[in-house]
């Protein structure tokens, strides 16, 4: 980002990052729940794996967003 966040702005992505990272835990054990008991729906796998990457890209994004810039 090219500008400083508010305090607002700040707690707001902090608060998306802890949510997001929750449902990305979620997922984790949907998933492995689903592969325990041998469930041979590989496309709802997929949607699941695949909704757990988009996860993690906006979690880094927000992360990212939080970290100040260090210009070395």
């Amino acid at each position: 980002m090219s500008r400083e966040l508010s305090e607002e702005e700040r707690a707001e992505f902090v608060f998306e990052v802890e949510r997001l990272r929750q449902e990305h835990r979620d997922l984790d054990v949907a998933i492995d729940a689903l592969m325990a008991v041998g469930a041979t729906d590989r496309l709802q796998l997929q949607r699941l794996k695949k909704r757990k990457l988009m996860l993690r890209d906006r979690i880094t994004t927000l992360e990212d967003a939080l970290t100040p810039d260090i210009i070395a």
